[in-house]
């Protein structure tokens, strides 16, 4: 019985030696996670879109920057769009998955800050329609390679 008891504990410190040389062996480590909006702007819109981009989205990225929450945020352009495609994208470098799960409160505070209140915010989005299509959103985990 002790025989066995000793050959399952080198068999754990086996184990143990392995996971760790496998993780020592890594060529990566886990970055920062990458949101990416895909924005479609109705015909004509494309300036009226950016107004609330370069003022009202950016001003919600400088806050969650300087809170912590982003490290970065970029907007691009799609170079001829097809139809139905996205003619632009927003992209917000979260420091990490943990950055998203920021409290709700703190959340709350900063929509109202922008839009007066939650319901306000809501009414926005809803505005925003008349201008723009969503055409989805992605994350990405980036991986850092060592």
């Amino acid at each position: 019985m002790k025989s066995i008891i000793i050959a399952f504990i080198a068999l754990g410190a086996v184990a143990d030696f392995a996971a760790a040389a496998s993780a020592q062996e890594r060529p990566y480590d886990n970055g920062p996670v990458w949101n990416i909006a895909s924005v479609q702007t109705k015909p004509g819109h494309f300036d009226d879109y950016m107004k609330f981009v370069s003022h009202t989205w950016r001003a919600e990225q400088e806050a969650l920057k300087a809170a912590g929450y982003v490290i970065d945020y970029k907007v691009f352009t799609t170079v001829d769009a097809r139809d139905n495609e996205p003619n632009l994208v927003l992209a917000v470098e979260w420091k990490n998955m943990g950055a998203l799960d920021m409290p709700l409160d703190q959340r709350d505070s900063m929509t109202k800050k922008f839009f007066g209140s939650i319901e306000g915010a809501s009414k926005a989005n809803v505005d925003r329609e008349t201008i723009r299509t969503m055409r989805g959103s992605t994350m990405f985990r980036q991986l850092i390679l060592k």
